[in-house]
């Protein structure tokens, strides 16, 4: 059992996994925040990996994205902030990253410096499970989950492949779109968990869009693991990281009392 595996196994707990863009706002944000959220009831902390085209993200993880970006963060920072993060932290590392910035670094490196950086897995939004045979391999031999992701308009024959492919869990886009802070879930996503859960055994955790406890607790009662990005990078931004913990730690008091 892998230890993402581990966060699923305890009775009726509900992960939470926030997003963060790693060196945003900068490197000593991210060593400080990172472990703020695991004091504040997270399970699993999402490292973004800044990316000149990051097509699943919207607004507010592009323009972090950007700025890390501009002020120097590269593949090999983010390695070395994880490594840091991972001697200050006990729960899993994943990093959230696009296709080209790990096949320019080398697939097998890539893997390697992950594996020695203590990060647990890997979120590659642009990867689809029919062209990821090579990696998963890679990722099999290093100990790291490939989490793969599915949207509400995914077909049955994609479900069953990534049901039959993805580790540590399945990553469930609750709408069609990019990432960020909306003020209502789309009405179809209980018919969505239910259709992904009928094919897969992996634990379904559910992203983008969700910006409030309320909304939290809604999707714990259908999904193992709720996963927010956008607000916790509009707060790192505007109100720092006291308001983060804030935030999060209602978070967490949302999951504990979802059915």
């Amino acid at each position: 059992m892998s230890r993402i595996t581990s966060v699923f196994s305890r009775t009726a707990h509900k992960a939470l996994i926030p997003y963060v863009t790693a060196g945003y706002p900068s490197v000593e944000d991210t060593l400080k925040a990172v472990p703020m959220l695991a004091n504040s009831g997270c399970d699993i902390v999402e490292l973004g990996i800044p990316f000149s085209d990051p097509l699943a993200d919207g607004a507010t993880i592009q323009k972090a994205s950007f700025s890390a970006l501009k002020n120097g963060v590269t593949p090999k920072l983010c390695l070395e902030v994880a490594a840091e993060l991972s001697r200050k932290v006990d729960i899993p590392l994943v990093f959230m990253t696009y296709f080209n910035p790990v096949l320019s670094y080398g697939l097998e490196e890539f893997c390697a410096a992950c594996a020695r950086s203590g990060v647990d897995g890997l979120i590659i939004p642009d990867l689809p499970p029919d062209e990821a045979l090579e990696l998963e391999a890679i990722t099999r031999r290093h100990n790291l989950d490939l989490i793969y992701l599915l949207a509400p308009t995914s077909s049955d024959e994609r479900i069953g492949l990534v049901a039959e492919r993805a580790r540590g869990f399945i990553y469930l886009v609750s709408i069609t779109g990019v990432t960020g802070a909306r003020a209502s879930l789309p009405p179809e996503l209980n018919s969505f968990v239910a259709r992904v859960r009928k094919a897969a055994r992996q634990p379904l955790c559910v992203g983008f869009g969700i910006s409030t406890p309320e909304q939290a607790r809604q999707v714990a009662d259908i999904a193992d693991g709720v996963i927010v990005g956008s607000r916790i990078i509009q707060l790192m931004e505007t109100d720092g990281l006291a308001a983060v913990s804030n935030f999060v730690r209602k978070l967490r008091r949302a999951l504990d009392k979802a059915d």
